[in-house]
């Protein structure tokens, strides 16, 4: 008698799969998009050149952190290195997916562009009992970019409109965003060191210095002391 495989689907079932897993993920990204364009137009950026940052970057909290470095002329690689420290976290997320996704190496890499921390925690959390197809990623991935770019140029249109957000105070919701992130990451004394050091370095830099270097100098400034702090038996 012929074995049926429990984890065989369609690729109508898998798109479906995808599509409902990152709904919750993409209508939350909404008004951070809008948040965004808005911001980015009271830098000087054209809602056409925010739309194609999103399209070429599609990196949230990297085109963030680039824009409340934005300075003219843009020091392109001060950018470029602190968005480099941003994402370089990518790296381990694809080495952990790379064996669970069915995908050629080529398709890997184009995929892996458009991986986002959501996108990759849903995918691992498939790949405990079933394995994650092609279709299951193109499916998550399609939605978010569409949505990033779209709700970025839209924020964009209307913050050309509004004028600076500082007066409605929406200039701090990404700040806000970010002290969200960090509350969630625990109050470990890893994590304590970790945040107090790179907040202090980034401020001081700010502060004598000026943008955008105190993004990456507070990036380094946290991988140094998260690696000092974490001890020789958890480097090893």
């Amino acid at each position: 008698m012929e074995q049926v495989n429990p984890f065989k689907a369609s690729p109508m079932r898998e798109a479906r799969a995808g599509l409902r897993d990152i709904a919750p993920a993409a209508i939350a990204a909404i008004p951070i998009g809008l948040l965004f364009g808005a911001v980015a137009v009271t830098k000087g950026l054209s809602p056409a050149e925010v739309a194609l940052m999103s399209l070429l970057v599609f990196a949230g909290g990297a085109q963030f952190a680039a824009i409340e470095s934005w300075v003219s002329p843009a020091p392109i690689l001060a950018l470029a290195f602190g968005t480099f420290l941003i994402n370089v976290r990518h790296v381990l997320m694809g080495a952990s997916l790379a064996p669970k996704i069915r995908l050629s190496r080529s398709q890997k890499f184009i995929a892996f562009f458009f991986m986002t921390d959501e996108s990759w925690a849903l995918s691992e959390r498939r790949a405990i009992d079933r394995p994650v197809t092609g279709i299951y990623w193109a499916a998550m991935a399609a939605i978010l970019f569409a949505n990033w770019v779209v709700s970025t140029t839209l924020g964009a249109v209307l913050g050309s409109f509004l004028g600076d957000p500082a007066r409605f105070g929406a200039d701090f919701a990404f700040t806000a965003l970010f002290i969200g992130l960090v509350a969630g990451f625990g109050r470990s004394r890893i994590t304590l060191v970790t945040v107090g050091v790179s907040a202090a370095v980034a401020a001081l830099v700010h502060h004598f210095i000026g943008a955008p270097w105190h993004v990456a100098s507070g990036a380094l400034a946290g991988i140094a002391a998260a690696y000092v702090t974490a001890g020789p038996e958890a480097r090893a």
